[in-house]
């Protein structure tokens, strides 16, 4: 009779064990580090296997080597130094290979199905047969379309998978390296695996840096060496800037490019950048003492067009009866039963006579109504009106103010994602009469160019945004430029009408403005102002349990849903009081995981039913677009995706795609610009201190109708309102526009 074994024993010495994976404990995509049970014939209880595995799931049989050892915790288990995967031969794991998620379309209820019917010719009927999965009850064409499709692709990518695998690149970033190159994608990573960093998003030049070491490439391979200053240039623009002076990019790809005991040369880098110049794969201007300004070909012929365009339609006067419009103005003003103020007066008679007009001011100082004014005197004039604004709900408040139509402006503009750019252009231009741009200072470089090509000679054009808020997310600083530049026609409204005076967060915003310290009430049970302290603590844990108690007691007992009408904004995503570790307290606080909601764990991060969403960049595609918020409707795990509702429509997600999403309970500060929240919650603390600024705060706190709630110390809010900008962005469009730019090569 054969003894079966209870203990395994503990060795260094190599072994092979053979047995099918029962469950996945734990799995992280990223780096593919996982814990798993096998059922290995011989023992009674199931076998902790420790690894990396690319792919893995319940269900495959494999083939492990490795050694044993004990675990304070957990006991013996077993690690796994290398592993061969062979398709199952019982019937159980037959079924539960195909009910593992591996194949989409086939969730455990259908893999019990076909197994049923075709028994241990299961996988031979798939691999040769698969039109007869249609012989099974409940399985149509369509889904046997689904599953061959799927099928052909796991053993099309099987070779791609087990490369990258040796080299450190998770099975979600293979897939899509399959997608991107097809089976050119060895040979492609084989010879220059920096091109991943610049064809795959989410593969950065960490990623493929590492692959090129593992490969063997020199470090000192002219790929290597081009890629880093690319890599330089795109982080650069991810902080705002449109260039980078030489001497610092030299000096950050030289920190960039070397490792261990490899230094990168700093003559050597200076020399690619000439090259990449001589070759047009960087474009240089020469500044005031003869200093090197380096560009990304697209940000320098984008930034010079954007400058030519402006002053090319500044030139066409616009020919207006300012007698008539003063009348109008009166007559207009008295059906209303209202007063303009004199900024107010001013800025409709400027906008209405100027070709391109900026329209800035804070909080409470009337631009609503200025442009409600200005959009009735147009529809006066006969004029058709365009409305937008960068994000849809800075749309949906322009269109619900002035009473007409208001899009974001990648819809008004008409984004084609066959041809990945806007059908709106100098060839066809916007049907208007005149366009209002709201929220201007979110438009960046790229989108103010697109809106300006697409602007007709005869149309005015009116930019309207808060000049004192943060700047936009993508590159350059296009309304803060325009002000400075001197050459289009600015009005600055500064006047606080007395209804809005009323309000704390308003008289706050100025106060901060003006590096004041401002008026915050300590938090009560029966709050009398709308701008509360709370001080948190002393640790950054302090105010994270300050912030779930505010949501749990305070918020409710204001009358407020803590779901639906508070948004919690953070300066950083990283630390205890940054986006990602809140909202992995907030979800569990506010959503917490039930056997009745569904949930997928992918990329990192999990994400259930009821989950807010923020999109983390632009997809034109789904014409969705970085900072837009959602609420997750649906998770599929047989079709392998999700539905999350964005702008009042309902969009679908696989769940390889996870890594364009995040959660929102709380997102970053820069993140929340055009949107309002009834309440807001903001922690500053010293924790932020690299980030703290008073354009940040002010922004902040600008972003709630109702309520907010700081919670922190009073030192991180003091040096906050006394710090300006902290770091310039480098532009140079106000050069341009004052032509004091010199001749680039």
């Amino acid at each position: 009779m054969a003894t079966t074994t209870t203990t395994k024993p503990t060795s260094n010495k190599d072994e092979t064990l053979n047995g099918v994976v029962e469950r996945i404990t734990y799995h992280a995509p990223d780096s593919g580090f996982t814990v798993a049970k096998m059922q290995v014939k011989g023992f009674r209880d199931l076998v902790a296997i420790i690894g990396n595995f690319p792919n893995i799931q319940a269900g495959m049989t494999l083939s492990v080597q490795g050694y044993w050892y004990d675990h304070p915790k957990h006991g013996q288990q077993f690690q796994v130094k290398n592993y061969t995967e062979s398709k199952p031969a019982t019937l159980t794991g037959i079924e539960k290979y195909l009910g593992s998620g591996l194949i989409r379309g086939v969730g455990p209820v259908t893999a019990k199905r076909i197994v049923a019917y075709f028994q241990l010719d299961t996988l031979e009927i798939i691999e040769n047969q698969i039109e007869r999965l249609v012989e099974v009850p409940g399985i149509g064409k369509k889904r046997v379309k689904m599953i061959q499709d799927t099928w052909a692709e796991q053993k099309a990518i099987k070779d791609v998978m087990i490369f990258l695998q040796g080299h450190g690149v998770s099975t979600t970033y293979a897939v899509k390296i399959f997608k991107q190159y097809g089976n050119n994608a060895i040979a492609i990573v084989s010879e220059n695996p920096f091109q991943l960093a610049i064809d795959v998003h989410g593969i950065g030049f960490a990623t493929a840096n590492q692959i090129a070491i593992q490969l063997g490439i020199s470090p000192w391979s002219k790929y290597r060496y081009k890629s880093g200053v690319l890599h330089i240039l795109s982080q650069a623009a991810e902080d705002g800037h449109c260039f980078l002076p030489l001497p610092e990019l030299v000096n950050e790809a030289v920190e960039l490019l070397s490792f261990d005991d490899f230094d990168a040369d700093k003559e050597a880098v200076r020399q690619i950048v000439t090259d990449m110049v001589e070759s047009e794969e960087l474009k240089v201007e020469v500044a005031e003492g003869e200093m090197w300004l380096c560009y990304k070909p697209t940000f320098y012929y984008t930034e010079a067009n954007l400058a030519k365009l402006l002053l090319k339609h500044l030139e066409k006067p616009v020919t207006v009866d300012l007698k008539r419009v003063a009348n109008w103005i009166e007559r207009y003003t008295k059906s209303k039963k209202i007063k303009l103020s004199p900024q107010q007066t001013e800025a409709v008679i400027k906008a209405v006579s100027s070709r391109v007009m900026v329209l800035t001011g804070g909080p409470g100082c009337g631009k609503t109504f200025t442009q409600e004014t200005l959009t009735s005197l147009w529809q006066a004039m006969g004029k058709k009106i365009g409305l937008a604004a960068p994000t849809g709900r800075a749309a949906q408040r322009l269109g619900e103010m002035t009473g007409l139509e208001a899009k974001t402006l990648h819809r008004l503009l008409e984004f084609d994602p066959k041809k990945m750019g806007f059908k709106r252009d100098k060839d066809n231009p916007l049907p208007f009469d005149a366009v209002i741009v709201d929220e201007a200072s979110m438009v960046d470089l790229f989108l103010a160019h697109s809106l300006i090509k697409a602007v007709a000679p005869d149309c005015q054009l009116l930019l309207v945004g808060d000049c004192d808020q943060l700047e936009s997310v993508g590159p350059g600083k296009v309304l803060t430029d325009l002000l400075e530049s001197g050459k289009i026609p600015v009005v600055k409204l500064t006047q606080v009408f007395r209804q809005a005076a009323s309000s704390a967060i308003i008289r706050n915003a100025h106060q901060i403005n003006q590096g004041q310290y401002p008026k915050l009430e300590p938090i009560s049970h029966k709050p009398k102002s709308d701008c509360l302290l709370h001080p948190g603590g002393s640790k950054p844990e302090d105010s994270v349990e300050a912030i779930a108690l505010l949501l749990t007691d305070f918020i409710p007992k204001q009358g407020f849903d803590p779901r639906n009408d508070v948004q919690v904004l953070c300066p950083m995503t990283k630390g205890l009081v940054g986006t990602r570790n809140l909202n992995q307290v907030l979800q569990q606080l506010l959503n917490p995981s039930h056997p009745d909601k569904p949930e997928v764990t992918a990329m990192g991060k999990t994400i259930r039913v009821s989950d807010r969403i923020i999109q983390l960049r632009n997809d034109y595609n789904r014409d969705i677009y970085n900072g837009d918020l959602g609420v997750v409707k649906g998770i599929n795990h047989i079709e392998k995706s999700l539905t999350i509702q964005v702008n009042d429509r309902d969009v679908e997600y696989d769940f390889a795609d996870l890594n364009e999403v995040a959660l929102a309970w709380s997102i970053s500060i820069h993140k929340s610009q055009g949107s309002e929240y009834p309440v807001v919650i903001m922690p500053i603390s010293m924790s932020h201190y690299v980030m703290l600024s008073r354009n940040l705060v002010y922004t902040g706190l600008t972003r709630a109708k109702k309520l907010t709630i700081i919670v922190g110390d009073s030192k991180a809010i003091g040096i906050a309102v006394k710090q300006g900008h902290r770091r310039q962005r480098y532009t140079r469009l106000v050069e341009r526009l004052s032509e004091k730019t010199q001749i680039s090569f």
